[in-house]
This record gives C-alpha cells, sequence and structure tokens, in this order.
C-alpha cells in the first residue's frame, strides 16, 4: 500500500467512523430508539475500513417506533445530508449521503432482534448500556415480500453497480463481478420481466432461466464479459436502464463518477456527468 493510499484509506475510515458517531447521537435524542450496532467492517472488521468501504449498520426499536425509522429518514438526515435513498427489504433502506458514505442498514424490533444471526456485529451505542445485544443467534430474519415492484429493481440495480464499482476499484475484481454481472444482471431482467405482456410465464425462482429466449433486446453479452470486463458491464447496464428505465439522477452521476475513477470522497453527487449516459 502506498503512502498515498494509505493516508486516503485513514482519511476516508475517520470520516464513516465519525458518521456512525453522528448517527448515534441522532438515534439518542429520539425515544423508541435502543441501539445501533455496526457490522462487518462497522463492526468487529473495523480494521478493514479503507477508502472504498461503506456503512452497514442495524438499529434496534421499540415495536411502535419501526415504521416511523424506516418510512422518514429525517434521524439520518439529522447526521448528515442526504443525497439518494430507497426501502430495499421490509426491514431495511440504502441511502447515499451527500459527501459520497454509502449505507445499507435494517431497523428491527426488539423481538424481531431475536432471531437475527451476525456474528460481526459490535454495539456502537445502546439506551441501556447494561443490554447484551450481540448474542449468538442461529436463524435468520425472513426476507418477507411486497417488493417485486420495478422502483425497487431498479434501486437495487443502481446500488449494485455502484458497490460493485467500488469493489472493482479495490481490487477485488471477483466480488465486483459478482455485483455487477450478476446482481445487478438479475435485477435488469427482472425489469423486463415485470414488464412484459401477461400470460408469459417465468420461473419464478430464477429469473435467469431461459432469458436467452425471453428477454428481447437485453443485451447479456454486454452486460456479462467476464471478470475482466466489470468496467464495461457496469457501463453497458447503466447506458440501459438510462434508456429504458428512469433512474435517480445523483445515482447514474455518481456510477458514472466511479466509472471514471473517482473514489467516493470525492463524488459531486448533483446529478450525471456531462449528462445522460
Amino acid at each position: 500500500m502506498t503512502q498515498a493510499h494509505s493516508s486516503r484509506s485513514s482519511e476516508w475510515a475517520a470520516r464513516l467512523t465519525q458518521r456512525l458517531t453522528e448517527i448515534a447521537a441522532s438515534l439518542q435524542a429520539r425515544p423508541g430508539a435502543l441501539a445501533l450496532l455496526g457490522v462487518g467492517s462497522c463492526g468487529l472488521h473495523s480494521a478493514r475500513l479503507d477508502e472504498f468501504s461503506d456503512l452497514d449498520f442495524f438499529v434496534i426499536v421499540e415495536t411502535e417506533a419501526q415504521a416511523q425509522f424506516l418510512g422518514d429518514i429525517d434521524w439520518l438526515r439529522a447526521a448528515a445530508p442526504t443525497a439518494y435513498d430507497f426501502q430495499n427489504s421490509p426491514h431495511g433502506r440504502k441511502v447515499l449521503f451527500q459527501d459520497g458514505v454509502f449505507a445499507e442498514y435494517a431497523v428491527f424490533t426488539r423481538q424481531e432482534w431475536a432471531a437475527v444471526a451476525e456474528p460481526s456485529m459490535r454495539v456502537l451505542w445502546s439506551r441501556d448500556p447494561s443490554q447484551s445485544w450481540v448474542t449468538h443467534q442461529t436463524s435468520q430474519v425472513p426476507a418477507g415480500g411486497g417488493y417485486n415492484q420495478p422502483d425497487y429493481h431498479l434501486g437495487e440495480a443502481l446500488t449494485n453497480l455502484y458497490v460493485g464499482l467500488l469493489r472493482e476499484l479495490r481490487g477485488e475484481r471477483l466480488t465486483a463481478l459478482r455485483f455487477i454481472q450478476v446482481y445487478a444482471v438479475d435485477r435488469v431482467l427482472t425489469l423486463q420481466a415485470l414488464r412484459r405482456e401477461a400470460g408469459h410465464p417465468r420461473d419464478p425462482y430464477a429469473v435467469d432461466r431461459r432469458a436467452e429466449q425471453w428477454a428481447g433486446p437485453v443485451p447479456l453479452a454486454q452486460f456479462c464479459p467476464g471478470y475482466g470486463g466489470n468496467r464495461e458491464a457496469a457501463s453497458a447496464i447503466l447506458n440501459w436502464l438510462a434508456e429504458h428505465e428512469v433512474p435517480d439522477l445523483v445515482m447514474v452521476g455518481a456510477v458514472q463518477q466511479l466509472l471514471a475513477g473517482a473514489l467516493p470522497a470525492t463524488l459531486r453527487l448533483d446529478g450525471p456527468v456531462g449528462g445522460a449516459p
């Protein structure tokens, strides 16, 4: 690691750590919030934080407060201004702050928390310091349904591209391939399937089954060029989304800048770079 790279990593890690502190302070000021738990590099593996890292965390709340914490992100905006967000699961959201910090989080009730399994958790804040939130659960919270709308899959595709390009910039080419050429492509295929006329059945468990027969104009070869083609794939997918959907312009601009080699700390989050892709 070069000295410049080490310095950038340290500065970005400090920003992420500060953001978690700001989120904890915001939660502490709000009735119904019980705890903030860091996950992965925001949890027990904080030594892995670098200039390509994002935030992963869980928020524990009282049952009656869950809908408010999920549906209204004022508590996040109190920590820092946001540029983009969407609810990506019954329990979670993804958010891009205006300074380039990307976060994925879930909001659980105390009762739901009893079923969550995540070995890398660390308590960042707890209203009751004596409460032991980190235990050794072995089951997973069911994913639930209701997330089969175009806006959901479009948001997932854009954020898959964003995270995948961060992994590519870090040198994690294999995981970048999965985010870009697998996860994002699955979302594009699902969008295409949702827009087809009724009476065209598809495999309900694997959207890629027989895609060559039913996906029509989706340029699969451009979307899946292989291990060395993550940037080209991401660019092709972004262009497709811009042509066939109505993607959020802030996310379009963020992905464009990552494609150009920008780092999260240097992103300008005010829309596409040089117009639509």
